[in-house]
């Protein structure tokens, strides 16, 4: 038996660890935070009427039926899926019941019906989305590695770019249309819209976020013996070129996985290069030169509370989720209903992807367009999450860096090389294949 260290305790590191110990060997996990999940975690709130401290995330986060290593993963560790998950067809509805929703029907055919029946829609507009999908379709849903999501619908009339595509964009890939890679985004369209029945659904989480995976991964990691420590930064790397092995923070390890944030992982790498064997310098410069380019985006969820008084018998929205006209002075995209989420009655979260701006203005911004699109007057601000590093700016032609840095070294995270933006699939299949790389290298 082995011992490996995994760095940082989100939905990568724990999916890494898992992989480590069910090969057989024992991970010992260091989170520097004092909470498990990384950036899709639980925090606490505040309730509107001073009650007792809510349970909130620190960002609205959705799954998909396609996210198929994520919901092996809860299943292995004990999470009841249908119970920790909503499944509703894919929806794209505005409060005015413009749109379009996918019916229960077998890829391509729920897609198909779906933009023939949209609601608001002209058939003009029905008819160029129809086109432009057949044509993506018929190129294996491939594009040029330098063409952005703007370029690749260009031919789209301008309701569907800004009422489907830009929402759909920045949802998936957390980049504005203008700047987002057209091969990611065609790669999400494709692997998520005809991968198979109910691959399209959305999976809206009921339970906090930690439940939803990393804090029930922890629980499983301990009861197989292996450590899972937060509030435990880990200072330093070095290599041990003769046995082969690494010290973090002066312990040995037989490998090391980095499953934290790019700007941490390439500290802990440069630190590693004051004592690695030239042969390897250049290696782990490269690695930390890739990491340090890759530019951010934030995103900020507004929880709003409708004041008791205000509220009628039944759930505030029409649906859990809404999507949203999201302009200058409107930053958020979309909006969830936490009430019929298994959160407390009238609690709304607003989802402004890509945000800018400093966080009283953005707050004032979104209750306004509460006011002009939900028709919602006297919400009273709960708390406003702005993660400013919530995931990579996902450009064409983008370089991310590479699983592995060096023998016995990998990384993991949704901004490691893969198909996929910055989702929460993207982050455990990259744990998970981490995992098995270190295994590998274990067996030589």
């Amino acid at each position: 038996m082995k011992k490996v260290a995994v760095i940082g305790a989100g939905w990568a590191g724990m999916a890494a660890a898992m992989a480590v110990v069910q090969g057989g060997h024992r991970a010992t996990v260091l989170e520097a935070a004092r909470v498990i999940g990384g950036r899709a975690r639980a925090i606490l709130g505040h309730s509107a009427s001073h009650e007792a401290p809510l349970v909130l995330d620190n960002g609205q986060h959705i799954l998909i039926g396609a996210y198929t290593e994520s919901l092996r993963l809860m299943r292995q560790v004990g999470v009841d899926v249908d119970a920790a998950l909503l499944r509703l067809p894919l929806v794209l509805r505005f409060a005015d019941g413009t749109g379009l929703q996918w019916p229960r029907l077998s890829p391509p055919w729920d897609a198909l019906v779906a933009i023939a029946t949209a609601r608001g829609w002209k058939r003009q507009e029905r008819l160029a989305l129809l086109r432009t999908a057949l044509k993506w379709r018929l190129k294996r849903f491939r594009c040029d590695a330098q063409v952005t999501v703007a370029e690749l619908c260009s031919a789209l009339p301008q309701r569907l770019l800004d009422e489907f595509i830009d929402p759909l964009c920045v949802a998936a890939l957390n980049t504005p249309a203008l700047q987002a890679s057209g091969q990611v985004f065609l790669r999400v369209l494709h692997d998520s819209l005809f991968s198979g029945p109910g691959g399209s659904n959305l999976l809206l989480p009921r339970v906090n976020l930690g439940e939803v995976f990393p804090e029930a991964a922890a629980r499983w990691l301990r009861g197989q013996g292996s450590i899972v420590r937060t509030g435990v930064r880990a200072r330093t790397l070095n290599a041990m070129p003769q046995s082969g092995r690494w010290l973090i923070n002066g312990t040995p390890f037989d490998a090391v996985v980095l499953a934290c944030s790019s700007n941490e992982a390439a500290r802990l790498v440069s630190h590693c290069v004051q004592t690695a064997p030239p042969a390897m310098v250049i290696r782990l410069c490269d690695w930390t030169a890739t990491a340090q380019a890759l530019q951010f985006q934030a995103i900020a969820t507004v929880y709003a509370q409708v004041p008791m008084q205000e509220r009628g018998p039944g759930p505030v929205l029409s649906s859990p989720m809404l999507a949203l006209r999201s302009h200058l002075h409107g930053p958020a995209q979309f909006v969830f209903d936490r009430g019929q989420l298994g959160g407390p009655p009238g609690l709304l979260a607003f989802v402004a992807s890509a945000s800018q701006g400093d966080r009283a203005s953005l707050e004032q911004q979104v209750l306004e367009q509460a006011q002009r699109e939900l028709g919602l007057e006297g919400l009273v601000p709960v708390q406003t999450v702005i993660e400013k590093r919530a995931t990579f700016a996902c450009t064409p032609g983008l370089q991310r860096p590479a699983r592995q840095i060096a023998n016995g070294l990998w990384a993991c995270g949704d901004y490691i090389a893969g198909p996929y933006p910055a989702t929460l699939e993207g982050a455990v299949r990259s744990g998970t294949a981490a995992g098995l790389g270190v295994l590998d290298q274990l067996a030589l």
